[in-house]
């Protein structure tokens, strides 16, 4: 095994450890400052699947392990990062994907929570918002919502019609739009 390898795994089982100790909590990826240690033949797909070398990765364990590891670094490139190791992948779009919705009232509260292809459940709030870029070649929506720090996830087409039904019409900021409300909040999701 490589020095470049053992640390890998090392790195891994830190992680691992972790995720036993702290079952409900993500590793602190952002406190870590390994050395850059190249890119790995890793991508993610727009569809969420991941490939190692052009092969998909099928244990979901691996998967979720990685996916507790990632980070989007100012210099707009993905990451895995350990303890002792920083490697970049490629992401095809968005390293997460809201693959369902659920609408929950709490004490006359409505909130809407996006589930992710990793089994995560964010609630649609200021610190997770909803965004929608357009695709200038097309005028296709691209419908996002934020997971954790700068990372999204890619809403899934049937998703975003849930959230068109579930909107309301209204005047926000002069301009009449679809809306939707979560967790005391208001978020655009077409202006007309």
């Amino acid at each position: 095994m490589s020095n470049d390898q053992y640390n890998f795994v090392k790195g891994l089982d830190t992680i691992y450890e972790f995720s036993k100790k702290e079952k409900n909590q993500l590793p602190p990826v952002d406190k870590w400052n390994p050395d850059f240690c190249g890119d790995i033949d890793i991508k993610i797909m727009k569809n969420g699947t991941w490939f190692y070398m052009g092969t998909e990765i099928k244990r979901p364990a691996m998967v979720k392990l990685f996916s507790n590891i990632i980070r989007l670094d100012s210099d707009n490139f993905y990451y895995l990062v350990t303890p002792v190791e920083k490697v970049r992948i490629k992401v095809e779009d968005a390293p997460f994907v809201a693959i369902s919705l659920i609408k929950e009232n709490n004490n006359n509260i409505d909130n809407l929570y996006f589930v992710t292809n990793m089994q995560e459940k964010i609630l649609l709030s200021k610190n997770n918002p909803i965004e929608i870029k357009i695709n200038k070649k097309n005028d296709e929506p691209s419908p996002y919502v934020l997971v954790r720090k700068n990372l999204k996830a890619l809403i899934l087409r049937s998703v975003f019609y849930e959230l068109i039904e579930l909107a309301s019409e209204g005047v926000i900021d002069g301009k009449k739009c679809l809306y939707l409300e979560s967790n005391r909040e208001v978020f655009k999701i077409y202006e007309y």
